[in-house]
C-alpha cells in the first residue's frame, strides 16, 4: 500500500493520518470545512466516558488503551508541532452517583480503576470550590485520579502542525462528491477541486459520514447530536478537578478557565446555540462551583457529535465496496476512544495484529442501516 485517501480532518482523521504516515504511507486528507473545527474543536477533552460503567465492552475496551498510551503521544506531538496540547491529570471526581454506585463499584473492581469514596472534609480537599455538597455532612463523592483531560483547541493546533511537519497533505475547504470505483473496489474520491486517488479511502467524517456513505452503498446510521457548552474566563484555582454531578461537567484549563457541558440535542445539522441553554448551564457550573458566579462566561458554542445506535464506533471496511473504510460514530468520547479506533483501523489497513478484537466494530449487514432501530439514549449520557 502506497497512498490512503482520508476524507475529514477531524481528531479521528487525523490521529489515523498520523499513524499511517509514521508507517511509511504516503496520506491526503480531504476536509470539506477547516481542520478540526467541528467536534473535535467542541468537546471538552476528557479522557474517559462521562460513565464508563453504562458502556458496553467495546467501548470500554477502546478508552482503557487509550488511557494508557495517550500521555506518550501528546507529549511527543507537543515536542513536534511546538503546540501544547495542555495534557492535565487532573482526576475526576463523580458525585450524585448513589443510584448507580453499586454497577460503578463492579466496574471499578472489573477494569482495575481505583475509586475512592470521599465526605465531608475529604471532598473539600480534593475539590475547595465545591458548594452545597461540602456542607451536607452524608454528601459523597468518588474520585479517580487517573483521569486526564487534553484541550480539544489545542490539540487539533498541535495535530495539523505535526502532520504537515509528516508530510501529510491537508486539502481544506474541498467537498467530497463521490467515490471513484472500478471493478468493485474504490480507486479514489472525486472533489469539488478534483480528484484524488489512492490505494485506500477511509472516510472519517464526523457527523456527516453517512451522508456521503449512503449515496453509493448501504450506511450505517449515524446522527448529529447536538452539545452547547460554555467557558468562563476565570483563575487558575477557582476548579482544580474535573467534577461531574447530575450529567454537567466542570473542566478546569491551565489558564484558569473552566469549561462547563453539556446538552444532548437531536435537531440535525443545526448547530444554534440559545439563551435557555447558556442559562441553564451557567446555573448549573455555579450549582457546583459557586464561586464561578463571579466571572463572566466567555463563550458559548455547539458541536455535532457523531452518534451510533449503539455507541459503538464504526471501524473496518465497508463490505459492498473494496477499500473503502469507515471509522465514524464516536459519539460523546471520540477523544477517549479515537487514538484506540484509530490503532484499531491502521491495523487492518496495514495487516497488523488488532490491538483488540476487532469484530464489535466492523461493518456487518446487522450494524448497518436499519430504520426501526433508534439511537439508544442511554449510551449517551
Amino acid at each position: 500500500m502506497n497512498k490512503v485517501i482520508i476524507i475529514g480532518a477531524g481528531i479521528i482523521g487525523m490521529l489515523t493520518a498520523r499513524l499511517l504516515s509514521k508507517a511509511g504511507v504516503s496520506v491526503t486528507i480531504i476536509e470539506q470545512g477547516y481542520v478540526g473545527q467541528e467536534s473535535s474543536w467542541a468537546g471538552g477533552g476528557i479522557l474517559s466516558p462521562l460513565y464508563p460503567w453504562r458502556y458496553s465492552d467495546p467501548v470500554t475496551h477502546l478508552a482503557k488503551w487509550g488511557q494508557k498510551y495517550y500521555p506518550a503521544l501528546l507529549a511527543d506531538i507537543h515536542f513536534n508541532s511546538g503546540v501544547d496540547p495542555e495534557y492535565m491529570q487532573s482526576g475526576l471526581l463523580y458525585l450524585d452517583i448513589e443510584d448507580e454506585l453499586s454497577q460503578a463499584l463492579q466496574w471499578e473492581k472489573k477494569l482495575g480503576y481505583d475509586f475512592e469514596s470521599l465526605s465531608g472534609d475529604e471532598l473539600k480537599s480534593v475539590e475547595p470550590g465545591l458548594g452545597q455538597f461540602i456542607n451536607e455532612p452524608d454528601k459523597k463523592g468518588w474520585f479517580t485520579q487517573s483521569i486526564g483531560q487534553v484541550r480539544n483547541p489545542r490539540l487539533v493546533r498541535a495535530l495539523r502542525e505535526d502532520l504537515l511537519a509528516l508530510g501529510v497533505t491537508i486539502e481544506q475547504q474541498t467537498q467530497a462528491i463521490s467515490f471513484i470505483k472500478e471493478a468493485g473496489a474504490v480507486k479514489g474520491v472525486l472533489t469539488d477541486k478534483g480528484s484524488f486517488y489512492g490505494d485506500h479511502i477511509v472516510v472519517a467524517g464526523g457527523a456527516w459520514s453517512a451522508q456521503l456513505l449512503e449515496k453509493w452503498v448501504k450506511a450505517p446510521k449515524i446522527a448529529p447530536v447536538k452539545g452547547q457548552m460554555i467557558v468562563f474566563k476565570a483563575r487558575p484555582g477557582v476548579v482544580s478537578r474535573i467534577v461531574l454531578s447530575k450529567g454537567r461537567y466542570v473542566i478546569p484549563r491551565k489558564d484558569g478557565r473552566v469549561v462547563l457541558g453539556s446538552t444532548l440535542e437531536f435537531e440535525a445539522f443545526d448547530k444554534t446555540t440559545t439563551d435557555d441553554v447558556l442559562n441553564e448551564l451557567k446555573q448549573e457550573a455555579c450549582r457546583i462551583i459557586p464561586d464561578l458566579k463571579n466571572y463572566p462566561v466567555e463563550k458559548q458554542w455547539a458541536g455535532l457529535r457523531p452518534g451510533s445506535i449503539d455507541g459503538v464506533p464504526y471501524i473496518g471496511e465497508h463490505p459492498e465496496l473494496k477499500n473503502l473504510y469507515l471509522n465514524a460514530g464516536h459519539f460523546r468520547n471520540g477523544v477517549v476512544i479515537g487514538l484506540a479506533s484509530c490503532q484499531l483501523l491502521v491495523n487492518q489497513l496495514l495487516g497488523q495484529k488488532n490491538i483488540v478484537d476487532p469484530s464489535p466494530y466492523l461493518l456487518t449487514e446487522e450494524r448497518l442501516v436499519n430504520d426501526s432501530k433508534e439511537i439508544d439514549l442511554r449510551t449517551a449520557i
